[in-house]
C-alpha cells in the first residue's frame, strides 16, 4: 500500500497496563477510519495486552516490539501503595528514544505525515522526532481533565479565579507518589510542551467544566485539547452478542439478577496486606451481598516470567459465600463485567482506565484510593458527579479498612435509599456518554475534529 499521501499515526504508550490499555483503545478508533496505526510496545507488555484486550484484532495496527537492557523485577510490596516495584520497569522504557526516532524517522519518509501520539510518560522518549518536517507529536494525558486543572492551577500559582468549593474537598497530594517516580516524572517536563496539543480519555459531558478551564491560556498555553473519550467500546445491552466460551465470570453474571452484583477490583498496581484482604472478605461475606471479587497480586515489570503468586483468602471463605460471591483469581474482563445488566456497583481504586469504564457503562463506585490521581478521581467521582459512595477516604491512607466498614460502603452502595440517588445519577450519566458517542453527540464531533485535523 502507498503511504505517501496519507496520514499514519505512531501510538507511544506507557507501560503500565492502564495506560496500555487507553492507547490501544484508542488505536481502534483512529484505524477505524482507515488510517494506519504503528503501536510501539516492550515484547513484555505486547505479550500481556494480547492476553487482556480482546479487541487488537484488526489489520489497520501493526504492532513493533522493541527490547530492553534486563532490569529487577522484584514482587509487590503490601506495605507500599505505590507500585514502586514496578519503577525498573519504568526506567527501561527510557532505552526506547533510539528506536523510536529511527522507526519515526523511516515513516517519516513514506508518509505525508506522521502523528505521534505519546503518554506524557513517555514525553523523554520522543524528544527527537519533534524537529522532522512532516512529524506533528501529541500529548495522551491518562488521567482526568479534574486531576490535571487542580494540579496545573496550584502549580501555577492560582492564574485565575475559580469557585474554591471543590479544591477545599480535595486531598493533599502527600504521599501520592515515591520520590523515584516523581524524579522519572521530571525528566518528562522538558520535553512535554513540544506538542501540537493534548488528548484527553475523557467527555464533556463528564467534565465539561474542566476541560474548559484546562483550554484557558493562562493554564495549556497555545495548545488544542480534545477530549475524545470515552476511548474504550460503549455498547448498548442489544449490541451484546453472548458466546459459547464466555469467561466464567460472564456466564456466573447471566445467572444473577439485574443490578444486584458488586464488582470488587483493585486495578493492575495494588497488593494488599494479608490483614487488609482478609477485612475486605470478612466485610463482603457480612454484606450478603451478591460479588465478584478479583484477587490477584499487581502486575510486575517482567510479565513473561512472572508466575502469579496466590492471594491467601480467609480459611473456609469461599466455602461460606458459595453461589453468592464469585473468587476471580486470574484476569477478568472488566469492560464486559461492568457492562453486563447483573453488575450494580464497582468497589475500585479509581484509577482513571477504570473510571471511565465505569462511568461509561452507568455503573456507580465505591471509592478506594490508592495514590497517584486517585485521592483525587475519588472526590471527582463522589462529590462533584454524585455518582460514588467513599470506602476510604485520603487522610486515612495508612489505616487498616475493617470488615464493618467495607460492609456499611456495600451496602449503601447496593441497597440503601442514599445509593439509589447515586446510581440513578450514574445511569444518567451513562445514558448521556451513550448519547454522546453517536451522530453528532459532543464526543463523537470532538473525535471527528481531531481526525479531520490530523487528515488535514
Amino acid at each position: 500500500m502507498d503511504h505517501r499521501n496519507r496520514v499514519v499515526v505512531v501510538m507511544v504508550p506507557f507501560v503500565a497496563h492502564g495506560h496500555l490499555n487507553q492507547l490501544i483503545h484508542l488505536s481502534n478508533l483512529v484505524s477505524a477510519h482507515n488510517i494506519p496505526v504503528h503501536f510501539i510496545c516492550t515484547a513484555a507488555i505486547l505479550h500481556q495486552a494480547r492476553t487482556r484486550v480482546h479487541s487488537l484484532a484488526t489489520n489497520q495496527i501493526n504492532f513493533y516490539e522493541f527490547s530492553t537492557p534486563p532490569f529487577r523485577s522484584p514482587p509487590p510490596d503490601p506495605s507500599i501503595a505505590f507500585p514502586s516495584h514496578l519503577q525498573s520497569s519504568f526506567d527501561s522504557t527510557l532505552h526506547l528514544r533510539q528506536p523510536v526516532a529511527e522507526l519515526v524517522i523511516s515513516l517519516s519518509k513514506k508518509a505525508a505525515r506522521v502523528v505521534v501520539i505519546h503518554d506524557t510518560l513517555m514525553s523523554y522518549v520522543v524528544q527527537d522526532v519533534v524537529v522532522i518536517g512532516n512529524v506533528e507529536t501529541f500529548n495522551f494525558r491518562p488521567l482526568s481533565a479534574f486531576y490535571y486543572f487542580w494540579d496545573f492551577w496550584e502549580k501555577l500559582g492560582r492564574p485565575f479565579e475559580v469557585d474554591e468549593t471543590v479544591y477545599k474537598k480535595l486531598p493533599s497530594q502527600d504521599g501520592i507518589a515515591t520520590p523515584e517516580f516523581k524524579a522519572f516524572v521530571r525528566l518528562q517536563f522538558p520535553h512535554m510542551n513540544n506538542v501540537v496539543g493534548d488528548l484527553l480519555d475523557s467527555s464533556r459531558v463528564i467534565e465539561g467544566e474542566y476541560i474548559e478551564y484546562l483550554e484557558k491560556e493562562e493554564i495549556s498555553g497555545k495548545k488544542k485539547i480534545w477530549a475524545i473519550g470515552p476511548f474504550n467500546p460503549v455498547q448498548n445491552e442489544s449490541d451484546v452478542t453472548v458466546l459459547e466460551n464466555r469467561h466464567r465470570c460472564l456466564q456466573w453474571l447471566d445467572k444473577q439478577s439485574a443490578d444486584s452484583v458488586i464488582y470488587v477490583s483493585f486495578g493492575t498496581t495494588t497488593t494488599f496486606s494479608k490483614y487488609q484482604i482478609r477485612e475486605l472478605a470478612i466485610g463482603l461475606e457480612k454484606s450478603e451481598k451478591r460479588f465478584i471479587w478479583v484477587v490477584r497480586a499487581a502486575d510486575v515489570g517482567d510479565v513473561v516470567r512472572f508466575e502469579d503468586g496466590s492471594v491467601e483468602l480467609p480459611d473456609g471463605f469461599e466455602e461460606k459465600v458459595k453461589g453468592r460471591g464469585l473468587v476471580e483469581r486470574g484476569w477478568a474482563p472488566q469492560l464486559e463485567i461492568l457492562g453486563h445488566f447483573a453488575t450494580g456497583g464497582f468497589m475500585t481504586h479509581c484509577g482513571w482506565n477504570s473510571c471511565m469504564e465505569s462511568i461509561s457503562m452507568g455503573v456507580p463506585m465505591a471509592t478506594w484510593p490508592m495514590h497517584s490521581d486517585q485521592p483525587r478521581n475519588a472526590v471527582l467521582i463522589t462529590e462533584v458527579l454524585g455518582i460514588g459512595v467513599a470506602v476510604k477516604h485520603w487522610e486515612h491512607r495508612d489505616e487498616l479498612v475493617r470488615d464493618v466498614v467495607v460492609k456499611e460502603a456495600v451496602e449503601k452502595l447496593m441497597g440503601s435509599k442514599e445509593g439509589e440517588e447515586v446510581r440513578k445519577s450514574a445511569a444518567k450519566l451513562g445514558d448521556n456518554i451513550k448519547k454522546s458517542m453517536m451522530e453528532g453527540g459532543e464526543s463523537r464531533l470532538e473525535m471527528d475534529s481531531f481526525i479531520s485535523y490530523i487528515n488535514r
